[in-house]
């Protein structure tokens, strides 16, 4: 039987969006909006983030977070408190994907990538999970990836981080399953985002759009699941490792092209991405990885 958590009506909640100026953040923010939830969009790129917070008009507010820093998280708790007394909802979204052989990616990334993909839901729920259990309700909802569960040729440590926050989401979820606050994690298989611009998509990878996954995030706000694939026929893969064999799994990937990280990127396509990704990477690297 699915345990019962109390209801979190959307139309006057206070929500959370980390990583929230761009992409998948964006189109959350933009539904629950429309919902008429107030919504704090969280970006360590304020100038982008206000600008889409001025975008969605009265009732969207922007911060400067680095989801690396604790102090910065304390920052934009004390914010959202003070104005609001309580947080009802938290997406932890932010995240960055270097794309690369393994051996070739620089430690700076790699770094990086685990502070902020995996250490950013950590110090995200540390900071705003207290007022929940304190008003005996809230929801955490923690953006992974499909990549938290299959092998992905050139993603090793973006995978490494995503199986991370799989393990971290489900663990904390038990955890606290008695206080009124649960922790889902949404998977999204490929998502037509800057996060994977240059890489060749469709081909018989499964495809989908930023809606598609704030419309799952949104669900999830109502249905409180464990674990939400996007799409949901996805979530199958769990079964089939179960019970398919390794070399079978193999191949199969191998007519998906899995390896296309690897072997088909399109570099000039992804400067861009790459070029903004190195700045976040660079604000990490400069506050000595986690900052206090």
């Amino acid at each position: 039987m699915r345990r019962r958590y109390p209801q979190i009506p959307l139309d006057s909640s206070v929500v959370v969006i980390t990583g929230g100026a761009r992409g998948i953040g964006r189109a959350t923010a933009e539904l629950l909006h429309d919902i008429g939830a107030i919504v704090w969009i969280g970006d360590i790129d304020f100038e982008q983030a206000q600008a889409t917070a001025d975008c969605l008009g009265p009732g969207a507010f922007a911060f400067p977070l680095d989801v690396t820093s604790r102090q910065s998280w304390a920052e934009f708790r004390e914010t959202i408190i003070e104005r609001h007394d309580y947080i009802d909802v938290l997406i932890n979204n932010a995240g960055i994907m270097p794309a690369g052989g393994f051996l070739d990616e620089p430690d700076d990334d790699s770094f990086a990538t685990l502070d902020i993909n995996t250490m950013g839901l950590v110090l995200g729920m540390r900071a705003v999970l207290p007022t929940m259990i304190e008003h005996g309700r809230g929801h955490v909802i923690n953006v992974a990836s499909m990549a938290g569960k299959v092998p992905i040729p050139g993603l090793a440590v973006y995978n490494a981080s995503k199986y991370a926050a799989v393990g971290l989401s489900a663990a904390v979820r038990a955890e606290f399953a008695g206080t009124g606050v649960s922790i889902s994690t949404v998977l999204p298989c490929a998502v037509r985002t800057a996060l994977s611009s240059g890489i060749p998509l469709g081909q018989g990878l499964p495809t989908v759009n930023p809606e598609d996954v704030a419309a799952a995030i949104v669900r999830n706000c109502a249905t409180r699941k464990a674990e939400v694939a996007v799409p949901g026929y996805a979530i199958v893969w769990d079964a089939l490792r179960a019970v398919v064999p390794e070399p079978l799994l193999r191949t199969a990937m191998r007519l998906l092209r899995a390896d296309r990280v690897l072997t088909a990127v399109d570099d000039g396509q992804r400067a861009e991405y790459r070029s903004r990704m190195r700045q976040h990477v660079g604000a990490v690297t400069r506050g000595g990885r986690i900052t206090s």
